[in-house]
């Protein structure tokens, strides 16, 4: 019986040259890596991690959909530096918007 077994993922490879640099640190290798992931799998009969969908909170989802709203409606200003946009701030003219 065979020693190893190969197995060909494919990544992008932005990913794959940062995942590489990361383990490097730790002085392993991807194949390493993946070893240890699939090993601790078997251990825990699944994923090792916990699955979730990220979460923000009210305040930032009532920023978001203020955003999406003003994006709809055309309702908001636009400028061409910070500057701009801090002496707008600044002045304190909310009647414009």
């Amino acid at each position: 019986m065979a020693k190893t077994a190969s197995l060909n993922i494919s990544i992008d490879p932005e990913t794959k040259a940062n995942a590489e640099a990361l383990y490097r640190e730790f002085g392993i290798t991807i194949t390493d890596a993946v070893n240890m992931f699939l090993r601790q799998s078997l251990m825990v009969g699944g994923l090792p991690f916990e699955l979730k969908q990220p979460r923000i909170n009210a305040e930032t989802e009532a920023a978001m959909r203020e955003c999406e709203e003003m994006l709809a409606s055309g309702n908001f200003k636009r400028f061409t530096s910070t500057k701009e946009m801090f002496a707008d701030i600044l002045e304190g003219d909310d009647d414009d918007i």
